[in-house]
């Protein structure tokens, strides 16, 4: 038997065909799942109040102070861009540092949408963010803040839909050295809207 020769010509022919179709194979399972990518996770937004008190040895805030730090953690958790985070009850008064110092929290959450909402709760697209918590990360951070996050992972973060938490903080009483924040999560948040 003898193998059929194909001049370069129809050699050259047959192989760019297959590269387009490859090409156009490979092409076309990408587009379907970027689109599906950003349709995202359908979810609602669950409102929260909580009255936060701090309670650490390190470092102490006045109660604006506090309020401020906790909104700065709210937003980069990705709570929706409503926040409030108001001074508490602080004896100190405006400013001073006050060992018990307060903020009164109101935020809400993206949580993955159920079958049974509420009629009237809209849906929004979400999408898995990461989120990482370190000094200087939000800028604002500062390892001084140890407890204060260790406080806000215990008793406000559960209250966002997270995952793959990872928690390697380690707050020393009484002194910065030798503390570190390290707080990584992935926090169900709204689709960015598209840049103009």
């Amino acid at each position: 038997m003898k193998a059929r020769r194909h001049s370069p010509a129809v050699s050259a022919g047959i192989a760019c065909s297959l590269a387009i179709a490859g090409a156009w194979l490979s092409f076309a399972p990408a587009r379907a799942d970027d689109t599906a990518a950003s349709m995202g996770t359908p979810g609602t937004w669950q409102s929260h109040k909580y009255s936060f008190q701090f309670m650490g040895f390190t470092s102490t805030y006045s109660c604006d102070g506090l309020a401020d730090k906790l909104r700065t953690l709210l937003l980069a958790a990705g709570a929706r861009a409503d926040v409030k985070s108001q001074p508490g009850a602080c004896a100190s008064g405006f400013g001073r540092p006050d060992k018990f110092a307060r903020a009164d929290l109101t935020f809400s959450t993206l949580a993955p949408a159920q079958g049974d909402a509420a009629s009237d709760a809209k849906p929004v697209n979400g999408v898995w963010r990461p989120v990482a918590f370190t000094s200087h990360s939000p800028r604002s951070l500062r390892v001084g803040d140890c407890e204060l996050v260790e406080q806000f992972r215990s008793q406000v973060l559960p209250m966002f839909t997270t995952r793959n938490i990872v928690s390697n903080t380690t707050c020393i009483p009484h002194q910065e050295s030798g503390s570190t924040i390290d707080l990584r999560f992935e926090a169900l948040a709204p689709v960015p809207a598209p840049k103009h």
